[in-house]
C-alpha cells in the first residue's frame, strides 16, 4: 500500500499503464516505419513484374500481335511454291511461338522432289521455308514411254518425253521404283560427278553391274571401264593420256595399271 504523496510501486505503475491500453498519441517505432517503407516498393515491383510477364505471355501465346502473317518459300524450281505451302500447312494468324518448325519440315520433305528443307521463324510475323530440291543424274527408260529422271538416290524426280542430252541413259531391267537406295545407281552417279566436264557431256550411257564396275559408253562409240568412284582425279589424268591412242576400249579401274584395246 502506498499513502497519499507516496511514490507508486513500480509493479502498480506498470499494471496501470497496461490496463489503460496503448497511448493513441504514442509514435510508431522508427524501425517499424522503415520496414513498412521498404516493403511497399518491393510489393509494387513484384506486381509490376508479374504484370509484364503476364502481358508478354499473352502477346506471345494468345494475341495476334506476334503471329504468322506471311510464309516465304525459297529454292523451288521443280515443285511449285503453292504445293509447298499446301503440304506445309502453316496457318496464318498462328502465334509465332506456337509454330513447330520440325513438324513443318517433316511434312514438306515428303514431297518427292524435295531432298531436304530448313524451316525457320523470323520475328515478328514470318515463317521461312528453304527447300533443297533433288537433282536428276540419270535417265531410265519408262515402261510407258519416255524417261524417268532419277537422282543419285534412285528417286524419280521427273518424267521427260525425251532424254535430256546432259543425262546419260542408265539401262536396267529392274523396275524404276526399285532403284531407290540402290548402291549401283549411287556409284554411277558418283562417277559422273567426278568426271571432267568435257568427258561427262560425251557419256551416252552408263552401267553399273556392281559399285566397283561402273562402265561408260561414250557417244563416239568408245567404252571406258571406270571401276569404282574412288581415285577419280588420277583415273581422269591417265585416261586423258590414253585417249591419244584413239583406242575403242579403256580400262582405268586400277590406276597405275591401265589397259586399252
Amino acid at each position: 500500500m502506498s499513502g497519499p504523496g507516496s511514490t507508486p510501486w513500480a509493479g502498480e505503475s506498470a499494471y496501470a499503464a497496461a490496463a489503460d491500453g496503448p497511448d493513441p498519441g504514442r509514435a510508431v517505432p522508427a524501425g517499424r516505419a522503415r520496414r513498412r517503407r521498404r516493403t511497399w516498393p518491393v510489393v509494387v515491383a513484384v506486381l509490376a513484374v508479374a504484370g509484364l510477364l503476364g502481358g508478354a505471355a499473352w502477346a506471345l501465346l494468345g494475341s495476334r500481335l506476334i503471329a504468322v502473317r506471311s510464309v516465304l518459300v525459297t529454292g523451288t524450281h521443280l515443285v511449285t511454291k503453292a504445293e509447298v505451302l499446301r503440304v506445309a500447312g502453316v496457318r496464318l494468324g498462328t502465334p509465332l511461338i506456337r509454330v513447330n518448325t520440325s513438324q513443318i519440315a517433316a511434312r514438306v520433305v515428303t514431297i518427292r522432289q524435295v531432298q531436304s528443307v530448313q524451316v525457320t521463324t523470323s520475328w515478328p510475323d514470318r515463317v521461312q521455308i528453304a527447300v533443297r530440291e533433288r537433282t536428276p543424274a540419270l535417265a531410265v527408260a519408262a515402261p510407258g514411254g519416255g524417261f524417268d529422271l532419277v537422282d543419285p538416290e534412285g528417286v524419280i524426280v521427273l518424267w521427260a518425253a525425251h532424254r535430256p542430252s546432259r543425262l546419260p541413259l542408265y539401262p536396267t531391267t529392274a523396275a524404276v521404283s526399285s532403284l531407290h537406295g540402290d548402291p549401283d545407281v549411287a556409284a554411277a552417279a558418283a562417277v559422273l560427278a567426278e568426271l571432267p566436264a568435257r568427258l561427262r557431256h560425251s557419256v551416252a550411257s552408263i552401267t553399273a553391274p556392281s559399285p566397283d564396275q561402273v562402265t561408260l559408253d561414250l557417244s563416239n562409240g568408245v567404252t571406258i571401264l571406270w571401276g569404282s568412284a574412288d581415285d577419280g582425279p588420277a583415273k581422269a589424268k591417265e585416261l586423258a593420256l590414253l585417249m591419244r591412242t584413239h583406242a575403242r576400249y579403256y580400262d582405268v579401274s586400277a590406276p597405275g595399271t591401265v589397259m586399252t584395246n
